[in-house]
Order: C-alpha cells, then sequence, then structure tokens
C-alpha cells in the first residue's frame, strides 16, 4: 500500500506522517507537492496538519485550490480513502469533499494538549478496527478546531453515521467540560456519505508509538490497511 502526503506551503506534520507510512506501518509513502498533479499511485491520500498558505483568509481556503486538490478529488470521487488532519481536515470541508466548517475555538486561544475521543461509528475504513465507544487518547494542536454545521447537516451526519469521533472524558462521557475548542456536539471527526473520506482534528500521526507516550491512532491506521 502507498501513503500520498500533501505538502502545501506551510504544511508541518507532513514528514511525521511519512514516518508513521513508512517506518511504523511499513508501507510506501511520498510526499506529494501542491502544484503536482499526478498522485504518483497513491491508494490513500492525507492531507496533514499545519498552516496552508499561511491561513491567509481563513484555514484551507487557498490550499482548496491547489493543483493537487483535483486529482484528490477525483480520487475521493472514485472511491479512494483520503483523510485530513487538522489543517487537512479544514481543507477538506473548504473543498466540499466534507460538510460544515471548522471555525476559530471558542476560547478565541490556540489548544495543544492531549484529549480524548469516543468513537461512535465503527462501519468505515477507519476505525473498523476499534469498538462502538472506544476511547482514543490523541493529542490536538489547533487555532480553528470548532466544528460546525446547520442543522440540517448535523442531522444527516448523525442518522448515516457519519460522525465518527467526539471529544469525551477519560471515561467515554461526552460532556460540555471535556470539549476543547467549542465544537457542536463535541465533534471531533466526521466522513463523507460514501465515507471514504476522513476529517479529524487530532493528530493521529503522532499516537502510534510508545515513545511517543501514545499509541491509540494505531487502530486508526491499522484499520485503513485492513480496508484498503
Amino acid at each position: 500500500m502507498k501513503f500520498g502526503i500533501v505538502q502545501f506551503p506551510g504544511s508541518n506534520d507532513d514528514r511525521d506522517t511519512l514516518y508513521v507510512a513508512r517506518e511504523v506501518l511499513g508501507c510506501q509513502g511520498e510526499l506529494l507537492w501542491h502544484k503536482d498533479k499526478d498522485l504518483k499511485g497513491s491508494d490513500v491520500v492525507f492531507l496533514p496538519g499545519g498552516f496552508s498558505y499561511g491561513d491567509y483568509l481563513r484555514t484551507g481556503a487557498m490550499a482548496k485550490f491547489s493543483p493537487i486538490m483535483g486529482e484528490v478529488v477525483r480520487h475521493a470521487e472514485k472511491g479512494g480513502l483520503v483523510i485530513g488532519a487538522c489543517n487537512g481536515f479544514q481543507i477538506l470541508c473548504e473543498s466540499g469533499l466534507l460538510p460544515g466548517v471548522l471555525i476559530r475555538n471558542r476560547s478565541l486561544k490556540f489548544i495543544s494538549k492531549s484529549i480524548y475521543t469516543r468513537v461512535e461509528n465503527t462501519d468505515n475504513p477507519f476505525l473498523s478496527l476499534c469498538k462502538k465507544g472506544e476511547v482514543l487518547r490523541l493529542p490536538i494542536k489547533h487555532g480553528e478546531g470548532c466544528y460546525f454545521a446547520e442543522e440540517d447537516t448535523l442531522k444527516r451526519l448523525n442518522g448515516e453515521g457519519q460522525v465518527l469521533l467526539r471529544y469525551c472524558d477519560p471515561k467515554g462521557n461526552v460532556t460540555p467540560e471535556a470539549n476543547p475548542n467549542g465544537a457542536l456536539e463535541n465533534i471531533a471527526g466526521i466522513c463523507n456519505a460514501g465515507k471514504n473520506v476522513f476529517g479529524l482534528m487530532p493528530h493521529p500521526e503522532h499516537a502510534t508509538e510508545k515513545v511517543l507516550g501514545r499509541e491509540d491512532a494505531r487502530k486508526i491506521f491499522d484499520s485503513v490497511l485492513r480496508s484498503a
């Protein structure tokens, strides 16, 4: 399997993800420059965290116009797997591959810490090795991670099983206190209707080895390997 990791000007988790693909998962991995028009045989496309184009205008608003994104959209439309973490999630929303938008944290402050998320749905390629209700400890680092969507969109996401992760406490309770950024309904990650595009605010690439203090996200990557 081959992971293609997109590099935008301002990306800062691209090489971390490349390391996970090659060294942790034992897969092929290649960096894809934002001006490329070829995914170079990638089976899974990963949009990493960072500050694409300096977050000018708003997060992800300029990255969606990069030449590579046309190929990412076509890959997704054909059923190919796409993952966007943090800034990558923001780009997926701006590109129309995922519904809703990420806005400023309710506190108006940048947040960097470990949080807990509860697995809401496992009927997808990204969490198939998890159990519904399982708690994953993952890191976040963002200033615009507050997920927002219109009421009818939220109803559809919930009804179709597209909400994959919610912020929770260590015991799996979804509470206002466990919500780090004010996201509606504590939403930390969603997928598209086809369930082949996954966006999440936490950083799975930083939680795959014990040496990093946590390896809960290994289940996410292993689920992708089994599905693809």
